[in-house]
């Protein structure tokens, strides 16, 4: 009989933590379907358009979108904090829209980290195993564990007072994880921390991850933290999903205009243009009196005849030119970044944003670039994205 102390450092948390003594058990099957949810307050106003969403076992879904969107009130109608008003939701197959939260097996982590003052480090992450009652042993291997994957054993004695903030979420944090939830729901966890902490957090997020075995549901407003984070990425907007996808799906094919400005930082620079069909069957586009050409791979994805669009490029897919027959702009900004310039320029009564690494300026400009300066500029041919003015849906 092998005992809990007996596991390797690296073994997933939740298989070292679930024997107490005994040995191992295996972890059951923790998916969860969102099955055409709502949200409606007051018989009035709906905050969550139908959403349908089937998270698999151990994966890590980020919820992102503007304040107001409606990633909030969905978290928390899985956690049952919040009534679903139509719709199913299934944990393990399980019809849970009538079981109370206590009964749905999840743990949830919040903004405000939601630690009891008058308690010890050790005494908040005790708390929700007494409530149900567990062995002292038992108690004391889960936390000891937990408190050691996650860096605060030093803590345990102290109360929240005496930590930082990184330290109280590390807290926070431990005291989901020892309860072994089939799904763990974190709501902006790191919006409460500097920069520096919450990218210091993000990595330890990712390191956690791997290290135990459940099912992650993450609501942020931050792109960057939805990028890093997520297997897939479910953007939102007024309710309604916009997009699921990967990181890299969603940044190099988003389905509309407001993915497409909402993923990336800077955001994607969008300019009014009309796309031209040639009498060969080639398109190209018009913006203002420049002419735009367009890569093999995007030409065979258009299936249209010359419109009016919207063309998006990204700010690292601009480009320093000497061509005669390109963009011309006067820089308005330049923020040294240290290994790129984000340069602000005006073209055309537009504000276009850049994304330039030093290693790619002009030898002219390498010594600084001046308000004012003239540049001249086109875009990979490869990285155009082309938008309905109507729809803005995506045209590829």
């Amino acid at each position: 009989m092998e005992t809990c102390r007996n596991f390797s450092g690296d073994a997933p948390l939740l298989e070292r933590l679930s024997c107490g003594g005994a040995e191992a058990t295996v972890k059951s099957m923790s998916t969860v379907r969102l099955k055409h949810v709502k949200k409606i307050y007051d018989h009035a106003v709906t905050a969550v358009h139908d959403f349908s969403l089937d998270i698999a076992d151990k994966e890590f879904i980020v919820l992102v979108g503007p304040s107001g969107c409606g990633k909030s009130t969905t978290l928390r109608m899985v956690a049952g904090l919040e009534e679903i008003s139509e719709g199913e939701l299934y944990i393990d197959e399980k019809l849970v829209n009538d079981e109370a939260p206590k009964d749905r097996d999840i743990a949830m982590v919040f903004q405000s980290y939601a630690l009891y003052p008058h308690m010890t480090v050790r005494e908040n992450m005790e708390f929700p195993l007494k409530l149900k009652k567990m062995p002292k042993a038992e108690i004391n291997q889960r936390v000891q564990d937990a408190a050691e994957i996650l860096g605060i054993t030093q803590y345990l004695d102290r109360k929240p007072k005496a930590l930082s903030g990184g330290q109280r979420q590390r807290v926070a944090i431990g005291r989901a994880i020892v309860r072994e939830p089939k799904v763990l729901l974190m709501d902006e966890p790191l919006s409460n921390l500097d920069a520096k902490l919450r990218n210091q957090m993000r990595s330890e997020i990712i390191k956690l991850r791997q290290r135990i075995n459940t099912t992650f549901l993450y609501v942020t407003h931050d792109q960057t933290e939805a990028m890093t984070l997520g297997d897939r990425i479910v953007i939102m907007k007024d309710g309604y999903i916009q997009q699921i996808g990967t990181p890299q799906e969603v940044f190099n094919h988003p389905v509309n205009v407001f993915v497409a400005g909402f993923i990336g930082t800077p955001q994607m620079n969008f300019f009014k243009a009309r796309l031209v069909k040639d009498g060969e069957g080639a398109y190209h586009v018009q913006v203002g009196e420049i002419s735009v050409s367009l890569a093999e791979s995007v030409q065979k994805a258009l299936n249209t005849d010359s419109q009016e669009v919207i063309l998006g490029i990204r700010p690292e897919h601009i480009r320093f030119t000497d061509a005669s027959d390109a963009f011309t702009g006067t820089v308005e900004v330049s923020e040294m970044m240290g290994s790129e310039y984000h340069l602000h320029v005006a073209c055309n009564r537009q504000d276009v944003i850049f994304r330039v690494p030093t290693v790619d300026l002009p030898e002219a400009l390498r010594s600084g670039i001046a308000y004012g300066a003239q540049i001249r500029f086109d875009f990979r041919p490869d990285a155009i994205h082309l938008f309905d003015p109507q729809t803005e849906q995506n045209l590829r």
